[in-house]
Order: structure tokens, then sequence, then C-alpha cells
């Protein structure tokens, strides 16, 4: 029988994942390649031979997502595999239309397919979007099984955005580690908050290995989802976090609608902020796809050393990079913060971006005046910092959840916004742990 010639579409992450566990060792298929959109610098890559197996001993060209009815035609291609993530349902029957009228099929993968088995006990955090508030709960997460007396390793959903076979298992448990492997922006902002607690972070490409690693020093292996993605382990039990301020996303975005459906535990986080019709559109469309979940009430309260400097100054708000980009937001805890303790005016900083910051904007018209802090590589960490000292304004309020400071040089005086989950009435996270892993 001859091979179905593959290609699989991504950013990096799910792709990767997606091949590793059903595609690499499996002759019945001919990867021909990845095609890669949403994170700047991925395509004109190769997967590794080191990580594609036998039967890729050149490893497998990486292209823009643009050439994809090209390749298509020229290499014959039967099917298309969709495997990234934070889309429109209707972006993903776009893309399948495009890929049916070039004569190929469409397959999006489930979790039979991808989910690996682990060892030891297994708690999923993901999201029906970017930006729902999921690292805060990872965090939380992460607190109550420490407090229980249990040894936590988290593993991240992947950003391999360097030399993918240096990067196959990636083991952070110190800032050193952070430099050692020469990690981004968006990268930092995952890792360090968890490495501030005394938690050791797993990340990579291969997540076999990474999972087998992982279970030789964990009680608990906490699953930190990234965008609103599926989890890669089969979890033993699964929290998804959903956003009143985007109600209605749960079930219109993919593959977050998934994970709504899925889930053991659905957070709605944000409700010191939310409006009562996002709050029940959320309860509504859970009584309808997902019955069956506990589902625990959040907000997530911000924190400044000095609010008192940000009244009366003209601010430029810094913001997480994926929230304000492909997640959607026009503004995250960095905004919120200039509003609520009395910014005299936020800043816009699109006339004084350069480079591939403004390219980001360009890209993504819909962010709002506010700063993404991007960084995939030392040149856009460049470019970043030059936009932030560029942008006239009193004081910097970075919204992001590292000290940029570690990584550039900001002229201006600054003020970090910090976020955790609190949990609002019963039942609360603690006491789901606690029933399934106590005693």
């Amino acid at each position: 029988m001859d091979k179905i010639r593959v290609i699989i579409m991504g950013a990096a992450g799910r792709d990767f994942h997606n091949f590793n566990t059903y595609f690499r060792d499996n002759d019945r298929y001919e990867v021909v390649a990845f095609t890669a959109t949403q994170i700047p610098n991925i395509e004109g890559r190769r997967y590794p031979r080191e990580l594609a197996g036998g039967l890729y001993p050149k490893g497998i060209p990486v292209y823009p997502e643009s050439e994809l009815a090209q390749l298509i035609e020229e290499n014959d291609v039967g099917q298309v595999v969709f495997s990234y993530s934070d889309v429109p349902h209707m972006y993903v029957m776009h893309q399948a239309s495009l890929v049916i009228a070039c004569g190929a099929d469409f397959r999006l993968m489930g979790g039979k397919a991808t989910m690996l088995e682990s060892h030891k006990p297994v708690v999923a955090v993901c999201a029906v979007r970017t930006g729902c508030g999921k690292s805060q709960t990872t965090r939380h997460v992460c607190d109550v099984l420490q407090n229980l007396g249990l040894k936590v390793v988290v593993v991240r959903h992947p950003m391999p955005y360097g030399d993918l076979a240096k990067q196959a298992v990636q083991r952070f448990a110190t800032y050193v580690d952070l430099d050692k492997h020469q990690c981004t922006i968006e990268e930092r902002e995952e890792y360090e908050p968890h490495l501030d607690r005394g938690v050791v972070v797993y990340a990579g490409v291969d997540y076999q290995a990474i999972l087998r690693q992982a279970e030789q020093e964990a009680d608990v292996v906490v699953w930190d989802g990234g965008n609103n993605d599926l989890p890669f382990y089969r979890p033993d039990l699964w929290l998804t976090v959903t956003d009143p301020h985007r109600a209605g996303h749960e079930v219109t975005y993919y593959p977050g609608e998934s994970n709504f459906r899925a889930a053991d535990v659905l957070v709605i986080n944000k409700m010191a902020t939310a409006d009562y019709a996002g709050v029940r559109t959320i309860y509504h469309n859970i009584s309808r796809l997902n019955p069956a979940a506990i589902v625990i009430e959040a907000a997530s309260p911000l924190f400044v050393d000095h609010p008192e400097r940000i009244r009366g100054k003209r601010v430029l708000v810094i913001e997480d990079g994926p929230t304000v980009t492909h997640g959607g937001m026009t503004y995250g805890a960095g905004y919120v913060a200039a509003q609520r303790f009395g910014a005299a005016e936020i800043i816009d900083p699109r006339p004084y971006a350069v480079a591939s910051i403004a390219a980001t904007y360009d890209k993504y018209p819909g962010t709002g005046t506010v700063l993404p802090a991007m960084g995939y590589g030392d040149a856009q960490i460049r470019d970043l910092e030059e936009t932030i000292n560029a942008t006239p304004c009193d004081l910097v309020i970075v919204g992001t959840p590292i000290d940029l400071t570690r990584l550039l040089r900001i002229d201006h005086p600054m003020q970090r916004v910090r976020y955790e989950l609190q949990v609002i009435g019963r039942p609360t996270i603690e006491e789901v742990l606690k029933d399934r892993f106590a005693g």
C-alpha cells in the first residue's frame, strides 16, 4: 500500500507533538512538511533528524503556511493535519475548505491518538482562550498540592523557538536554567513564577521523554497548557478556565470548546470585573455542553507595589504578548491597573514601534493602545527595548509576570503588576484537589 503523504499545519508546538506521538514511527504515512504560523521566525527551519526518527533521516522542512496550497500540489499530499490552537471555528473551516479544494483530506486529531499516559497522577490546566487566567490557576493548583505535602512538577506546553534538537527535553529549576536555554520573554513569563515557588518546570519538544524524566521527581504532574490547546497527557483531573469578558468564545474557538466540554472542573475567572450577562452566558453554555462539571468562581486581583505613583501619570502599558495578539484581547492586567489607580493618560505606543514590534501591530491590528511584550529572540527583545524607551511617558506599567529588566533596559520609571487567582465561595480548587489527592 502506498504511503499517505501528509502535511502538518502548526506553530512549533502541537504540530511537533502530533508528529512525535502518531506519525514518527508510523510507516503508513510520510510527513513531507510542516507549515508554520502565529509565531515569528519559525518557518524556514527543519524538524531535525535527531527527533524525526528513522523514517526521516534528513528531517522534515518547515514552510510558511501561506504556501500550503502549493505544497499540497507539489508533494501530491493526501492528508493535511491541523495542529495549532486559539483560532475561531470559522477559521478552521476556511483552512479545511482550502485543503479540500486542493484535493486532500483535512484532519483534526483527538486525545486517543495524541495523549500520553503517565505513571503518576496528572492535573491538567487548560483554557477556552489565551488570556483567561490559566497561568495563575496553574500556580494556585501547585500551591494547593504543595500544601498537601506532594512533590509537584509542572510540564509546560511547548514553546521551542530555538535549536529543536537541543530543546528536546528542558528542565528549569533556577533562573540560571532560563539563561542557559536562552528563553524568550514568552517562555520566561510562564516559567519564572513557578521557579519563584520552588516548582521545577519541564518543557521542550519530545513530550514522551519529558514525561518519563518528570515522573522521576514528581508525586503529581501538573500540565500547564498553552493557548487553548488540549493536554498532551491524559488527565486524572482536567480544569478548564473560562473568561466572562469574552463570553461565548468557549463555544466558538478551537480547540477551546473541546476543553470546555471535556473538563471535570470549569473555572469562571475574572468575576470581580465581569458583567452579569457574560457570566450568565457561560453558565448557560455549561448547562448545555458540560452539566456534570464542577463550577468554581474566581477572580484575579491585581497587586502593585506603589499604586500611588500611577495617579496623574502619562503611562505606557506593557501586556503579556499572546493575550493581546492572537488572544484577541485589547488590554490586560496593566491596562486595568492604569485605570484603577488613576493614570492621567495611557500613551498609544504604536507610533513609536520599530521593526518587528511594528510588524506585530500590522499582523494584529486589533491590539489596543498597549505594548505586547514580544521577545522571540534577541533581535525582537532589542526592538521591544527601543520601542519602550522611544515612547514618551512618565511611567511604564508592566503587566507581564516577569521582571523585564533582567532582559532589557527601561529608561523610564516603572511599576510591575502582579495577579494571582482568588477563589470565590465554594466549591474551591483546594476542596476538589483534597478529594482527589489527600490521604
